[in-house]
């Protein structure tokens, strides 16, 4: 059920932080004159789009140079968003995962090539078999979503109880010959995480991931928990009417959109693949390498990254699309860049995409 929020006058909500500058988290390295494009660009896209609220942070050598909130994070209480406001991820879980992943591949505990159910015995078999590398790049033929399991309210316990979704369908096609984005691929992920640590999914990337990136408030979604600064989620109707977004657990794919973050946490995680805390270099650079299907088309998505080139540099990026929240996080990795953009209005990720591009083109010039 949706339930409609009076119009508010969004130039109001847009200026909010604007006027309350001890919001912003700003340390040296960021110019007056290009924050203050930044903050331009950020408000006409806000205005443009009809955004409640948003967070950003953004990177610059390596460093969080600069953090902040602007509008609503909820507009019935007139709570305003900020740094450490709270959003759920959607997709860009899935760039997490890949790191697990790729760090159990390290550390000779998985083998991107093998078959999944050796460390996944609970997805059955199929026509055709399916590697890691195959789900880390959407080539698997493993389904995404149907009918209403988008907006599922059911709560999972755990990545192997969200596998009864989907794993007794077959594949659509034959692993390697297609590209086909797929949620669902990166829950098998989860499950071969597990199967390949010998730990639940969740403690692995607390542990491993989360912990040496100096990430501290992100954490898995769960509708029943009282999160901190936990952003309210709107949608708009198709007159342009500011609704709240419908109910919807997210735990049945947790390695693939059930994470929730701050700006600053995520600023974080990029900063620990940029610098090799996570993984080493040559790992980076298979994960931010475009694959290829069987026929040679390149598919633009490496290992659980987006990849492509602009102003002769390669960009890897990831965007988020779920209830309550549009996502975007874009990196420059040979200049130690990333902007970490996050909403509370769906279905706005190509106006974030672009945004964060405009972003990218400022604080580089």
């Amino acid at each position: 059920m949706r339930y409609k929020i009076t119009r508010i006058h969004w130039s109001i909500a847009v200026l909010i932080p604007l006027a309350v500058a001890t919001q912003a988290q700003t340390r040296p390295g960021l110019g007056a004159d290009k924050h203050e494009r930044i903050e331009k660009a950020i408000s006409a896209q806000m205005s443009r789009l009809g955004i409640p609220g948003l967070s950003v942070a953004v990177v610059v050598d390596h460093k969080l140079q600069w953090s902040n909130g602007y509008g609503l994070a909820d507009v019935e209480n007139f709570v305003p968003a900020k740094a450490m406001t709270a959003y759920r991820l959607g997709s860009i879980s899935k760039p997490i995962t890949a790191a697990a992943v790729m760090q159990l591949v390290e550390r000779g505990k998985l083998d991107l090539d093998a078959p999944i159910q050796k460390y996944c015995p609970a997805f059955p078999k199929k026509q055709w078999p399916v590697t890691v590398r195959e789900l880390l790049g959407h080539l698997s033929g493993v389904r995404h979503y149907k009918g209403e399991e988008f907006a599922s309210t059911r709560h999972y316990n755990g990545v192997l109880e969200g596998l009864e979704m989907f794993k007794d369908d077959p594949l659509l096609f034959e692993p390697g010959t297609k590209y086909s984005y797929t949620t669902h691929g990166y829950a098998v992920l989860g499950c071969v995480v597990e199967g390949a640590s010998g730990v639940r999914f969740e403690e692995y990337v607390r542990d491993n991931v989360f912990k040496p990136a100096g990430m501290d408030r992100i954490r898995v979604d769960n509708v029943s928990d009282i999160i901190p600064n936990r952003a309210q989620g709107y949608v708009k109707t198709p007159g342009g009417e500011l609704q709240n977004s419908g109910l919807a657990d997210t735990s049945y794919k947790i390695p693939g959109g059930g994470f929730i973050s701050t700006v600053e946490d995520l600023a974080r995680f990029a900063i620990a693949m940029q610098t090799e805390v996570l993984v080493k270099k040559q790992t980076l650079d298979l994960m931010w390498t475009s694959l290829k299907t069987r026929d040679g088309k390149t598919t633009g998505y490496g290992l659980g990254w987006g990849v492509s080139e602009r102003n002769g540099m390669k960009e890897v990026h990831h965007g988020g699309a779920q209830q309550r929240v549009s996502t975007f996080l874009y990196t420059v990795p040979e200049k130690g860049l990333a902007i970490v953009l996050m909403t509370n209005l769906e279905n706005i990720g190509s106006g974030l995409a672009s945004l964060s591009r405009q972003i990218a083109d400022i604080v580089l010039q």
